[in-house]
């Protein structure tokens, strides 16, 4: 029987078809929200419905997305649901749109939150329905939908809904199932659980008939489906003709066993009943796994079940299990069978009496049992409590092959998971790469089930974590490996040639051919393995190509991966390539293998090392590579060559292939993830459970952490008493100082400590004064100790008024625990982020804090606003390479903060010449920090300690005013200093002064005790690794950095307290997690005091390119974002001060409280309307133009002309009234949009100067995180919502506009899409054509009026390209007639607005037809075109750019 042909993609429903479908008909009449007078339900429209648009159409994707689409659940099915009207055609519909929901990643349960109560019923009508199967006439694809939905509920325990109902299902009471002796065996381990046992007994006794039967139904329920699976199972035979509905129904049920034993709370009872039910080996004898090409994917997930049935966790207590307990239960299972064997079975003697080793293996096992026959293997089985007991006469009902199977694969000795690991290849081969299961192409419709792990909100150990991350970031990364060989093979064209070699017919930037290859070391293995140590080889290639194409080949760099491919290929010279057809079939691909870049080998073959030297330049073309092989990989292909005598792959291959150095990661990563599985990684205890997902998900919060701190200074947090009270409503403030001018800040604040274990009250406190200080801040001022006289001296202070929340965010990131903050667009989260940052470096000077973020753009714009702050420079350092992209002239690199502190020294030491200089002591003691130091102790402190005892006063002594600068003894060194230094008013204010002048003085000396390691340290690398490890207190990385160097890191010994994370719901789950680890434990705990994570979980997740890991696997859900599923307390940032209020509208719906800050309403900028546009937002209609609405020249590359042209019009317009170009940017939702767009505007506005390019020209996705004043956004499709119904997307396309947000698109497909309804009620209240006013120009003194002048309304694309042709031909004839060369200034464009604005007006009174300017400016162009710009081409009318953008972007 053929398997069904891989699923393609399933074309989303056009607009035109929706309106043609009946069910948009019925909807139309039934249930769509638009509708005003809507019939009442009738149950046989459902059942018509389910009949012939759901089952005949054998469940069509397309049939069920419309009928989801179309609010079908919301509005017609639950709203109606009932148990009087339940029945089988209704239970179906409801979770066939579930699953859709599910497979389109939008919530599915919030519309049974709102009316929960027939939830419960409609819950027990599944679970019957699931087990009666065909009993109640449903095929087996019915029976499939029952058990993915079944799925999807036991993925979401973190609804309440959900869990009461699968609770039941999986709690001890299931152990009713399990034979008898097997039962009281395992109760026997757990003494605790006999006591449950007997309770739940006599609970069960005490039911009346109606409750036992309800509580038998779910005891049973999965014991009961798992028996009717293998009814299915066993009607699969190994050859001839399958159903492919029994194999689809067989994969699902495998997928929901998995499920349930890869979350703690359903597998820790299920996982006995699991293994009562002998389920693996009936699985792993069946007739499916047999048949190569249907049972593939069966077999895949059968592996993944057996790895987690036997994983090392103990069920009960979730604790996981060491590689010595896992032995030792290994041991304690065949010691005990050898007990049995010795003491019952005479014929098992040599097996009773061997030792454990020689008999664990599964060849020792079959020989010892395979003799046996089935009844005593019966009786073996039962002794061990596995099988029921066998009555003397009675022969046994199983066969042979299951009896032996269930003892041996119970007993054999299994690879540990570290060791599985270990032996590894990290790099990926044509076997996986090209596997569908396992890496599914871009066209994964999210239907089939897949052999891949998913990251849920719980996992089982750290280990468990870690290695499902492990697994879907090699795969992803695999994918992406997969996309390049593809890419560069196809654009090589290997081809055969006459005589039968390769021959290729093209080139390829990232790949060349391989002149000769040789593996030039194999090293032994080491003490313990099996695998070489080490394997090197080298690759020569001819770099006859482009000078810049040979340096970068030349540039690569040591530890870059490349990959070595061998191409067989059997088509002739000159066939073209079908991309619809197999790749590896067509290119002849045989082998892929993953190599790492020693380095070049020079002239005399010697690797040339990286370093400052310059490279040595090599004669001729041809170059070769030293590289490391991966030794695992190594190792297998030699063991498979030698057993099974097939070829040497390394002896094949005839491409090399690099990758851009960004993409090209994977492999340090993945060595990271596996040497954190290798080490005991030490997470601090109070972050254990909640990484796992359980527990108490507050237990890490400030307000529950036994080390709370009571007093915390908040520096320059807040900028007066007034904004203190304000920031803490509910607090009462009581500040220690009375006289209110010295109520000044800094602040120290002493907080109430609440839920404080072990801190017990003084007992003479009374009652009434602790209930009172529950809620006293007491507030102490305190005066910054004075620093000197220079103006220098002076401290930065903050000067943001920070709301309560964030104070609140501030405050929590200063105490220890886990702190997270939510902050919606324009909150000012970096404002929050570098105060945190600023107050832990002045409360705890010792600490160090560890800065990690996504992007290198936010770690510049969190450096640029540290260096603003009271922070020394010299304690910042920037690891990783965007620090070349800081926008400052300082250097926050290693290398570059070596300079500086090389500089600062001389720089001191120049200053302490000058010191010695005004004192008068002889010798050269500024000439290293040592002698600087011998200088300060015994000339500097001597004279010091001398001037105090005579300044200070004594008993009965009064010291006069003038003798405080009469004595000092610095006067000369101060000179320099804004005099005169001492203001001679009181003794107080100029002792102070002097303590300042001694403090500067001071600070020199001992920052060059700091620096005085710098001498001893000659090499730049000694240096900079002393500047991490010793001096630097604020360390900033990128989390794919943190990711490469983590082994560098532990080694050096780097060591902090606090990590703060920006941008933390953008960083995947593992980027996350690694940079908890980039210490060693101190005596096995970890020194980590604090966490923060600043990010915003309703903004975009991480970036997954593949589909399949995205919605199958749940790969994007960041550990941001989990967090909070899980409950854990954040702090939402909650007034935004980014955008016009009525801007903030169209996203704030998705927030808990987002309001605006006063500023927004009372700056001018934010109440004057935008000129030349009436409305500061509007959504803009765009039909078809010629015929066409959005197309698709390659899978997922969108494109839209006519919303292209009409958005780069718009901005032409804008540019021709005077908006700044940088004022502007042009955003999009899909790549291929975003090409299009940059070709119009390459063709119409770039080399012109009245245009130029707007600021960006770039996707919704790539900018995040970044704002303009003006957004023009295309939203492409016409056919489908497509991606844009991840909300998530949707919130960050509205949001990036300061003050004025322009939408084109197709407004009938978007206003259907219920989970857009929010945004797109505000959108549609406001007229649908664009419309403006061509009279009004942008000035920089904005005004809230506007001129009486009417709107002008555009009608379409073709309309607006006239208009602005018009205005651009009246722009350049009064430039002509005034002799002036564009572009025109502000004013002058302002004051040629009179005469254009007749001409403007006439215009638009003018029918537009699309041909009317043609001739005429042509010919002036032709004329004038020595002076003034070329004007570009008629957008209504352009020839090539229907194909400008369809070129796929090489």
């Amino acid at each position: 029987m053929e398997k069904e042909p891989p699923v393609k993609k399933t074309s989303a429903p056009s607009v035109s078809q929706i309106n043609a479908e009946f069910v948009t008909q019925l909807a139309n009449k039934y249930w769509a929200p638009h509708v005003k007078n809507k019939l009442p339900f009738d149950a046989k429209v459902m059942e018509d419905i389910y009949q012939s648009e759901i089952l005949k159409s054998k469940f069509a994707i397309r049939k069920i997305m419309l009928l989801e689409f179309s609010q079908y659940l919301e509005n017609y099915l639950w709203v109606n649901y009932t148990p009087e009207v339940s029945n089988n055609a209704y239970l179906m519909s409801i979770c066939c749109i579930v699953n859709e929901k599910f497979r389109e990643n939008v919530p599915a349960w919030e519309v049974f939150k709102k009316k929960p109560q027939h939830f419960p019923y409609f819950f027990k009508c599944v679970m019957e329905m699931s087990l009666a199967g065909a009993k109640s006439n449903l095929s087996l694809k019915e029976q499939t939908i029952l058990l993915l939905f079944l799925d999807h509920c036991f993925n979401s325990l973190e609804v309440d809904l959900i869990r009461e109902q699968v609770q039941q299902l999986i709690s001890l009471p299931m152990w009713i199932c399990l034979l008898p002796a097997r039962l009281q065996h395992e109760l026997k381990k757990v003494p605790k659980l006999q006591k449950f046992w007997n309770l739940i007994k006599k609970n069960y006794e005490k039911m009346d008939k109606k409750d036992s039967e309800q509580a038998d139904r779910e005891r049973t329920f999965l014991s009961l489906l798992i028996k009717k699976f293998l009814v299915v199972l066993s009607s699969i035979l190994p050859s001839g003709d399958v159903s492919m509905e029994k194999v689809h129904y067989c994969e699902r049920f495998l997928e929901l066993m998995i499920d349930l034993e890869a979350l703690l709370p359903t597998r820790r009872w299920f996982n006995t009943v699991l293994d009562d039910s002998h389920f693996v080996v009936y699985c792993h004898l069946s007739g499916l796994p047999l048949r190569e090409k249907e049972g593939h994917l069966f077999c895949q997930l059968l592996d993944m079940l057996k790895f987690y049935t036997g994983f090392e966790i103990n069920d009960q207590t979730g604790n996981a299990l060491t590689e010595n307990e896992m032995t030792t239960l290994h041991y304690d299972r065949i010691t005990s069978l050898q007990r049995a064997a010795f003491a019952h079975f005479p014929e098992l003697q040599d097996f009773a009496l061997s030792n454990v080793a020689a008999v664990d293996t599964r060849e020792s096992l079959i020989k010892h049992f395979g003799l046996l026959s089935p009844n005593t293997l019966h009786k073996v089985g039962s002794y061990l409590c596995l099988l029921p007991e066998l009555g003397d006469q009675e022969d046994t009902t199983y066969d042979k092959e299951f009896l032996l199977e269930l003892l041996v694969s119970r007993h054999e000795r299994r690879i540990s998971q570290i060791e599985q690991l270990n032996q590894m290849p990290l790099y990926p081969t044509e076997k996986i790469i090209w596997d569908e299961n396992i890496v599914p192409t871009e066209y994964y419709s999210g239907e089939g089930c897949l052999a891949l792990p998913k990251l849920n909100l719980q996992f089982l150990t750290l280990h468990d974590y870690l290695l499902r991350n492990f697994n879907l970031f090699r795969l992803e990364s695999t994918y992406e490996i997969r996309q390049d060989i593809e890419d560069v093979v196809s654009r090589m064209k290997p081809w055969q040639s006459e005589y039968g070699g390769v021959v290729f017919g093209g080139w390829a930037r990232m790949a060349q051919t391989i002149l000769s290859f040789s593996i030039v070391e194999v090293a032994k293995p080491n003490i313990g393995e099996n695998w070489p140590a080490r394997v090197r080889a080298d690759v020569t290639i001819n770099l006859n190509v482009r000078d810049q194409i040979k340096s970068e080949w030349e540039g690569l760099r040591k530890h870059d991966v490349c990959f070595l491919i061998t191409v067989r290929p059997t088509l002739p010279y000159g066939t073209r390539f079908d991309r619809r057809q197999p790749f590896l079939e067509q290119m002849g691909l045989v082998y892929v293998r993953g190599c790492e870049v020693q380095g070049m080998l020079d002239d005399k073959g010697r690797v040339i090392e990286e370093g400052p030297e310059p490279k040595p330049k090599l004669r001729g073309d041809t170059r070769t590579f030293r590289v490391w092989l991966d030794p695992n990989q190594y190792q297998q292909d030699m063991t498979n060559t030698i057993q099974n005598g097939t070829e040497d792959p390394y002896e094949t291959f005839n491409i090399i292939m690099r990758r851009k150095p960004k993409e090209n990661n994977f492999k340090a990563v993945l060595e990271t993830i596996r040497n954190l599985m290798n080490t005991e990684c030490v997470v601090p205890d109070w972050l254990h459970d909640i990484i796992l997902g359980y527990g108490d998900p507050g237990s890490a919060h400030y307000s529950k952490m036994p080390n709370q701190i009571s007093t915390l200074d908040f520096n320059d947090s807040f900028l007066s008493i007034d904004h203190l009270k304000a920031s803490f409503p509910g607090y009462k403030v009581k500040v220690t100082e009375e006289n209110p001018s010295l109520q000044i800040p800094p602040f120290r604040i002493k907080f109430p400590l609440k839920n404080v274990k072990g801190k017990k009250r003084n007992a003479d406190e009374e009652d009434g004064e602790s209930r009172e200080g529950d809620n006293t801040l007491v507030v102490e001022p305190h005066v910054i100790p004075n620093r000197g006289p220079y103006p220098y001296n002076q401290p930065k202070r903050n000067t943001i008024e920070f709301t309560p929340t964030q104070i609140e965010a501030i405050r929590a990131g200063m105490q220890p625990g886990l702190t997270m903050v939510v902050g919606p667009p324009g909150t000012g989260k970096t404002d929050v982020a570098v105060q945190i940052i600023s107050n832990l470096y002045h409360n705890f000077p010792e600490q160090r804090t560890l800065i990690v973020t996504h992007s290198n753009q936010a770690l510049n714009q969190l450096f640029e606003k540290i260096m603003a702050l009271d922070i020394d420079e010299r304690h910042l350092l920037r690891l990783g390479h965007g620090e070349e992209e800081l926008e400052t002239e300082k250097d926050f690199s290693r290398y570059g903060r070596v300079n500086y502190v090389l500089a600062r020294r001389l720089e001191l030491l120049r200053e302490v010449a000058r010191l010695q200089e005004s004192l008068d002591v002889p010798g050269d003691v500024s000439y290293t920090c040592e002698t600087a130091g011998h200088f300060y102790l015994y000339q500097v402190m001597s004279r010091w300690e001398e001037y105090m005892s005579k300044v200070k006063p004594k008993h009965g002594r009064n010291v006069q005013v003038e003798d405080a600068a009469a004595q000092f003894p610095f006067h000369k060194y101060f000179s320099n200093a804004p005099q005169p230094v001492f203001k001679g008013r009181t003794y107080e204010e100029d002792i102070d002064i002097a303590e300042g002048c001694f403090r500067h003085i001071k600070k020199i000396f001992t920052q060059l005790e700091e620096f005085r390691a710098f001498e001893l340290l000659r090499s730049g690398l000694d240096r900079s690794k002393y500047l991490l490890v010793k001096e630097a207190k604020i360390i900033a990385m990128t989390c794919t950095h943190a990711a490469l160097k983590r082994h560098d890191l532990v080694e050096l010994g780097f060591k902090y307290d606090n990590i703060l994370m920006e941008e933390a719901a953008q960083i995947l789950e593992i980027e996350t997690f690694i940079p908890l680890l980039l210490q060693n434990p101190e005596d096995g705990f970890s020194r980590l005091k604090r966490w923060i994570m600043i990010g915003d979980h309703h903004q975009l997740p991480p970036v997954i390119k593949n589909m399949a890991f995205q919605k199958y696997s749940n790969m994007e859900q960041s550990l941001f974002t989990r967090c909070v599923r899980l409950g854990v307390p954040t702090v939402d940032l909650d007034a935004q001060g980014r955008a016009r209020a009525s801007l903030c509208n169209l996203y704030n719906w998705r927030y808990k409280r987002l309001g605006n800050l006063p500023h927004v309403q009372l700056q001018p900028e934010f109440r004057a309307p935008n000129p030349g546009l009436t409305f500061d937002f509007q959504l803009i209609n765009v039909e078809d133009f010629n015929g066409v609405g959005e197309s698709e020249p390659n899978p997922y590359f969108y494109q839209n002309l006519a919303e292209a042209e009409y958005a780069v019009a718009l901005f032409m317009y804008m540019r021709l009234l005077g908006y700044p170009a940088e004022k502007i940017s042009i955003l999009t939702t899909y790549n291929g949009q975003k090409h299009l767009i940059r070709d119009v505007i390459n063709q119409r506005c770039a080399s012109n100067p009245y245009f130029g390019h707007p600021s960006k020209v770039t996707t919704v996705d790539r900018f995040q995180g970044q704002q303009n004043d003006y957004i023009i956004l295309s939203l492409v499709r016409t056919k489908a919502v497509g991606h844009l119904r991840d909300v998530r997307r949707l919130v960050v396309a509205m949001s990036r506009a300061r003050l004025g947000l322009y939408i084109f698109a197709r407004v009938s497909l978007f206003q259907n899409c219920f989970e857009l309804t929010p945004v797109f009620n505000q959108l549609t209240a406001r007229p649908l054509q664009l419309h403006i006013r061509p009279h009004e120009y942008y000035t920089l003194d904005l005004s809230e009026k506007r001129p009486e002048h009417p709107d002008q309304v555009v009608n379409n694309m073709p309309e607006m390209a006239n208009l602005v042709y018009t205005m651009y031909m009246n722009l350049i004839q009064n430039a002509q007639n005034r002799q002036l060369l564009p572009p025109p200034s502000q004013e002058q464009a302002a004051a040629d607005a009179e005469s254009e604005q007749s001409q403007l007006e006439q215009m638009a009174e003018e029918p537009s037809t699309e041909q009317a300017p043609q001739d005429t400016p042509m010919e002036q162009q032709e004329e004038n075109q020595e002076e003034r710009p070329r004007m570009p081409e008629h957008p209504g009318r352009d020839s090539d750019s229907e194909d400008s953008g369809a070129e796929e972007d090489a």
